[in-house]
């Protein structure tokens, strides 16, 4: 469809005054099928306009070309060659934060690394003195801690959020640690256990895990083996070896589902299962 000017896009919007459904409808598919690039235009409208019940259909759309962003970047993502883990955390969390700029998170992150980087740089490249290195810094200087008390919330699996008020739940603290790690030259990687997002310190010689969401305890493979045993599931060589990055973002919005049935946001809830259904392929854990 043609862009419209100012001119017509204010006629096109001066309609969802209009009490016939009919029209109303007509209006509406027609806003959305101008795309996102009209937010602006329409935030800019909603600021104007007195009319409460107009202001309430400006916000529903603005919400339908957002949540439609959200869905063509993060399939967009799963669809590149690098599925880079910051960018999909990025991109979820515009689902609440439409004005986040990555930009601002790869700032904090790099500011965060290089707090740590000091804490560890004297530190003997002996793996484990690293690990309990990078968790004095991680876990005592910087402050990240398990948010035990909200652990459903919403704000668990908003990355920003997580950095901002340095809690979250074990799958957003893993993500913050394994990217400072990985910065750092570490071979940290993320663990998809049922009920549990672990890490894992692996190389050809040596492999351990940690948990970040109890302040970097480390354990061994045997340990995950007795918990799994505990959960009575069998052995599976996903609990033991790192995941990709697209099975972190699915888990993450299967959190963000758990979250808003919590609070019985049935809308949302819905919409993060749309979200879910476009990432899924065979490779799916399921955890």
């Amino acid at each position: 469809m043609e862009p419209l000017d100012d001119k017509n896009l204010k006629a096109l919007v001066s309609l969802l005054s209009d009490d016939d459904n009919e029209v109303l409808n007509h209006v509406e598919k027609q806003i959305l099928s101008l795309g996102g690039t009209l937010i602006p235009y329409l935030e800019s409208e909603w600021g104007n306009n007195l009319d409460s019940n107009v202001q309430k259909r400006i916000e529903d759309l603005i919400h339908v070309l957002q949540f439609g962003q959200v869905k063509a970047k993060i399939l967009e993502w799963k669809n590149s060659e690098k599925r880079d883990l910051l960018e999909g955390f990025w991109i979820l969390a515009t689902y609440q934060y439409p004005d986040l700029e990555l930009e601002k998170l790869k700032a904090e992150l790099e500011q965060l690394f290089y707090e740590v980087w000091v804490e560890i740089k004297i530190t003997e490249d002996l793996p484990f003195d690293k690990v309990r290195a990078f968790n004095a810094a991680f876990f005592n200087k910087l402050k990240f801690s398990a948010n035990t008390k909200n652990f459903h919330s919403i704000n668990n699996s908003m990355i920003n959020l997580v950095l901002e008020t340095r809690k979250g739940n074990p799958i957003s603290l893993c993500v913050v640690y394994m990217l400072i790690a990985q910065k750092l030259k570490m071979p940290i990687w993320g663990v998809n256990l049922p009920n549990l997002f672990i890490l894992t310190y692996k190389t050809p010689e040596l492999q351990f895990y940690i948990n970040a969401f109890n302040k970097g305890l480390i354990f061994t493979k045997e340990d995950i083996s007795n918990y799994v045993t505990h959960l009575r599931l069998k052995n599976n060589d996903i609990f033991f070896e790192p995941c990709n990055n697209l099975d972190i973002i699915r888990r993450v919005l299967r959190n963000m589902m758990v979250s808003f049935d919590k609070v019985d946001n049935q809308e949302k809830l819905e919409e993060i299962r749309q979200i879910i259904e476009s990432l899924r392929d065979d490779t799916d854990a399921g955890f």
